[in-house]
């Protein structure tokens, strides 16, 4: 009998919990899916998934609060670990957020906050070319490197973001994809074992589903046979 595969989804108050393991679910029925901040359960489980939004000061306190920074750097080190939105940029080691956070450090490089008269550099409208922030809405995301998890998503696909600040490694190695927002934006990195979005797949309809199901698959290393 083949044993589900069983995915952690950390629950530390500040992520959408709820559609991340809807998704997950939806992307493979047979997996068990547990919303926990239990260390126990998510050192047992098979996958982890450090989801999150709001501000960086509030993330890494919660998850001091709760006594979830080992147990976290534990399965990062481990396990197949996907990390989405601020689930991406805690994984970095610091944060210009919240005039300065000390993030996990799994990951070394920065997050820095998108600026204020951010333009469309290829917009021919003069002084309408603005960007907004928060960058809000669907854009494309180009892969930088083959990857197990973007198995059957075609080069730049649409992803779904919301964010004001964006991960920039100390070295472009982990980079495995961009957008442009003004300026090119890393949005997704790989690790050996980790995998992390700025994007959150669980918006963004069968893209997402489809990241999701190959994180599930994903034993935690890299096979480029794996990979398309």
């Amino acid at each position: 009998m083949t044993t589900s595969i069983t995915v952690a989804v950390i629950d530390y108050g500040m992520g959408n919990l709820h559609s991340v393991a809807k998704a997950l679910e939806h992307a493979n029925s047979s997996a068990k899916v547990q919303v926990t901040s239990d260390k126990q359960l998510i050192a047992n489980a098979d996958r982890v998934l450090l989801p999150g939004v709001g501000s960086m000061r509030d993330c890494m306190g919660e998850m001091q609060r709760l006594d979830l920074i080992d147990t976290i750097k534990q399965a990062a080190a481990n396990k197949p670990f996907l990390g989405i939105c601020i689930g991406m940029q805690a994984l970095m080691t610091h944060s210009t957020e919240n005039d300065g956070v000390d993030c996990l450090n799994i990951i070394p490089g920065e997050v820095e906050r998108f600026a204020d008269d951010l333009h469309d550099p290829l917009s021919q409208t003069g002084s309408e070319n603005r960007l907004k922030i928060p960058h809000m809405g669907w854009n494309q995301v180009h892969q930088q490197i083959k990857h197990p998890l973007w198995k059957n998503i075609p080069q730049n696909q649409r992803f779904y973001f919301v964010h004001s600040y964006f991960v920039v490694p100390q070295t472009p190695e982990p980079i495995a994809g961009s957008t442009q927002y003004g300026h090119p934006v890393c949005v997704a990195l790989a690790q050996e074992n980790i995998f992390a979005t700025q994007f959150h797949p669980e918006k963004s309809a069968d893209s997402g589903l489809q990241l999701f199901s190959n994180f599930i698959d994903w034993n935690g290393t890299y096979d480029e046979s794996a990979c398309s």
